[in-house]
Order: structure tokens, then C-alpha cells, then sequence
């Protein structure tokens, strides 16, 4: 990795190298000790049940380069240190300050993505979508807060040619202690919506928050956000630059027009750039990845891409687990979509199932993080499902008896609503609820551990 010795590491943490050559360069860095391999750094996190301390021995057993550490093994001393060390008073802070650092020495261009609902999906579109040209690193999974950012930021290697880095926050500060170390030169917003209203109060209190990153982007950077939205529509300059706007208004930069849904194969559209427009096949449902295809023909366009590219990139987009994957489970269809929720994706969900041309079946669980209106938010869930006349809602879950009933109040008698305080109520009931070739949606909040319903699912 250029320019990161272990001095220069050293260094751009603060802390003090004991042992080891100062000019040994690291070939990649983790905090899992499982992920280690030769001349690899280690950082020994503690966390909540696990202290990577202990694993120190281990991993310079395997090969480690150096270990970041907050104490040298209790044998050891700092004159009599056996192996390399990296002595730091906070190893989470460090690994931030270690990826600032290799951050800034890279000439790749690098694309941020915040926003409330939909980073993933967005991150996943835009990736595709630059693969048609460049070599692409993307962030893995969810790893998108303080951790992971950082952990993601030292997976780029001298053959990646962009990076797209998701970063999700849920406290003020968050987004500039992300930012500091992304420092992206692309900035893509998807939308402000109903979510970690405990901690940050408002949908403006949200917008605030993740406007930090534009103190942070690189000079002439371009910032690409959604323009159909009514809060980030208001974000008419950054650093006297104006945004690239994407959405389904023409006055977008970036547009969408003849947009026919093909329900739960997906959809197509033709897509208007400055450049000219181009046919665009959707393969992923709903309305959400016409927007998701806008983000990324935006990006692509400002990083050169040609309408062709693009259209591919769009085309060969795929599902990842856990966010509107549609499954074949025997003779049922899985709409597994249970990695998390909030109002805004939640209904959104609930609309790409009732595209849906069989019985549809709708498992809804608590959102988390919704403040002092959690209530009021489940009820509109609960109350847009009714109106949706879906066959089954089962709502499971404590705040979710106030979805079941609303759902109920404003049911038209097309519906089945069912109310289970505990995921483990559910699943003994499932299978008598559930019917051959039902289309099935399962969402909630990702601590609801609804993961386990779309296994019971899979093996009925």
C-alpha cells in the first residue's frame, strides 16, 4: 500500500512504533484476526464482548506486520517488545486517522453516499454502473459508520480506478468524522426521510447532520443529489458550485420519462443526461431503483461514462441479501427486505408488493430510532398497507401493535391483519397462515432478527 510504512503510520495516528522496520510497507490492514495475512497491520479493537488484544500474539504468529494497540502484551515492556507495535491511546481513533491519511495520498476518484433511505441499493447501482469502465471498490455489506468507513477506505489497492464508500450516521458529528476520512470527491445524497429522529429530532435536524459532508469533499467536487426531494431540493450551491439534480421533474439534471413498471421483474425507463438519453432495462423492483438508476447515470456521466456504459452498468445491477431480494422459495416468492426499515422504505416496500399478481402477504415488524413519534410513524405503516388491500399483514412486533391497529381501523374488509407481540409468536403460527404461491414481503428494523422468518421461509 503507497506511502504506508509503519512509520508514516506511526505518524499519522500519533502513535509509537515499538519494534519492526520503519520502513516496512503494509500489504492491507483488519481488525479481525481471522482476515490477517502476511505484513497485514492489525487493529486490536475492543469491543463489546470481544477484546482484540488477546488475538495479538496470533496474529503476528500468522504474519502481521504490526499490531495498534492501546497496551503491549502483559509479558512485554516497552524496551523488550517481541514483534511490532503501534501504541496508541484510542485504536479506533487511530484506524480513523491511519485512513485519513492513506485516503489523501490516493488519486482514484472517490464517491460518498449518504442519505436517509436507499444507500445500499444506490451504492450497489452506481458501482455496476462505473464497472463499465473502471476498476471499482465498494463497500462491503453494511460496513458504512465509523468502523467500517474507515475499514473499507484501506480495502483500496493500486489496481482500483473509483471507490464508492456508503456512510450511514445516526448522531450529529458522525457525518464529519466519516467525511474527514472519505473526503469525497463525489457527494451523492439520496433523500432526507423519517429516520433516527431520536437522535437528530427533525427531518431538518437530519439534513444538517449530513450536510457536514460537504465541508469535507474535495475542492471542485461535484455534489449529486436528489432533486424531487423536498428537502434536499432546497440545496441550491455548494462551495459556489451548483448541484447535479436527478429525479422524475424534467427541470432535473438528470431525468426519467416513459417509466413502465414491469412489477416484480423491474422496470424501464428512458433516461435524459445532458449528454442525450438513452433506454434504460431496470432489472430490480420498484420505484425506488428508477431513482437508484438516475443516481448512477448521474455519476457515471460526470465521471465519463458514455450513455451506453451506463445502460449497461444499469442492466447488470444485482440484488443484494436482505434489501428487496426476491426469492423463489419452493412455489412461494420471498421479498427478503428485512436488513432494516423506516416509514419511508417501509412503504415503499409494501408498494413493490402489492405489484405482485398472486396473494400477497405482507410480515411488517418495529422500525427503531423513530424518537417520540414512533407511534404516530407506525400507524401511517400500518394504516398505507390497509389501503394497499393487501390479502395478509401480519405486524409483529412491541410498537407494532399500534400498526395492527390502524391497519384494522382502516381496513376495507380485503384484508386478513394479524398481531404477534414476538417474532417467536409468529413462527409458530406461520406455516398455517402462509399459502402455496403467496408473494411474500418481510421487513423491519435489522434488530428484530427477521432474518430467522426468511429461513423458516425458504425450507417450508
Amino acid at each position: 500500500m503507497k506511502n504506508m510504512t509503519l512509520k508514516n503510520i506511526a505518524k499519522a495516528c500519533g502513535g509509537k512504533l515499538f519494534g519492526g522496520r520503519e520502513d516496512l510497507e503494509i500489504a492491507g490492514a483488519v481488525m479481525d484476526s481471522r482476515e490477517i495475512e502476511k505484513d497485514f497491520l492489525f487493529f486490536a479493537i475492543k469491543g463489546e464482548r470481544v477484546d482484540g488484544h488477546r488475538f495479538i500474539p496470533q496474529v503476528l504468529e500468522k504474519g502481521a506486520a504490526c499490531a495498534v494497540c492501546e497496551k503491549l502484551p502483559e509479558t512485554e515492556d516497552a524496551g523488550k517488545a517481541v514483534g511490532s507495535y503501534i501504541l496508541v491511546e484510542d485504536v479506533k481513533k487511530a484506524m480513523q486517522d491511519i485512513a485519513a491519511f492513506y485516503r489523501n495520498g490516493l488519486e482514484i476518484p472517490v464517491i460518498g453516499i449518504t442519505g436517509s433511505v436507499g444507500k445500499t441499493s444506490t451504492k450497489e447501482c452506481i458501482a455496476s454502473v462505473l464497472e463499465e469502465k473502471y476498476r471499482v471498490l465498494k463497500t462491503q455489506g453494511n460496513y458504512n459508520n465509523e468502523i467500517g468507513v474507515p475499514l473499507t477506505l484501506l480495502r483500496i489497492r493500486g489496481e482500483h480506478e473509483a471507490a464508492v464508500v456508503e456512510m450511514g450516521i445516526n448522531h450529529f458529528g458522525e457525518m464529519r468524522r466519516l467525511s474527514r476520512m472519505v473526503a469525497p470527491d463525489i457527494v451523492v445524497m439520496t433523500n432526507i426521510g423519517d429516520c433516527h429522529l431520536e437522535a437528530l429530532g427533525s427531518r431538518e435536524g437530519i439534513l444538517k447532520a449530513k450536510s457536514e459532508i460537504f465541508d469535507f469533499m474535495k475542492e471542485n467536487g461535484t455534489v449529486v443529489i436528489n432533486g424531487d426531494d423536498d428537502m434536499l431540493s432546497t440545496i441550491k450551491e455548494v462551495h459556489k458550485h451548483t448541484p447535479v439534480t436527478f429525479g422524475k421533474n424534467e427541470n432535473n439534471t438528470c431525468y426519467a420519462t416513459d417509466i413502465r413498471s414491469k412489477g416484480l421483474s423491474g422496470s424501464s425507463a428512458r433516461i435524459h443526461l445532458p449528454s442525450g438519453s438513452f433506454q434504460a432495462e431496470i432489472p430490480l423492483p420498484g420505484e425506488h431503483m428508477v431513482y437508484n438508476a438516475l443516481t448512477a447515470a448521474a455519476v457515471g456521466e460526470v465521471l465519463g461514462l458514455s450513455g451506453e456504459e451506463i445502460a449497461a452498468g444499469i442492466s447488470a445491477v444485482k440484488p443484494t441479501e436482505g434489501r428487496s431480494n426476491l426469492m423463489k422459495c419452493g412455489d412461494k416468492v420471498v421479498i427478503d427486505d428485512c436488513y432494516n426499515a423506516n416509514p419511508v422504505s417501509m412503504c415503499a416496500a409494501l408498494d413493490l408488493l402489492a405489484q405482485a399478481d398472486t396473494r400477497k402477504v405482507a410480515i411488517l415488524g418495529d422500525m427503531f430510532e423513530l424518537g417520540e413519534n414512533a407511534e404516530k410513524l407506525h400507524g401511517d405503516v400500518g394504516r398505507h398497507a390497509a389501503l394497499l388491500a393487501l390479502d395478509v399483514v401480519i405486524c409483529v412486533g412491541e410498537i407494532s401493535s399500534v400498526m395492527a391497529k390502524e391497519a384494522k381501523a382502516a381496513d376495507t374488509g380485503k384484508s386478513k391483519i394479524y398481531y404477534f407481540p414476538a417474532k417467536e409468536d409468529l413462527l409458530r403460527e406461520l406455516q398455517h397462515i402462509i399459502k402455496p404461491e403467496d408473494t411474500i414481503l418481510v421487513k423491519a428494523s435489522h434488530g428484530m432478527g427477521f432474518a430467522e422468518i426468511v429461513e423458516n421461509l425458504k425450507q417450508a
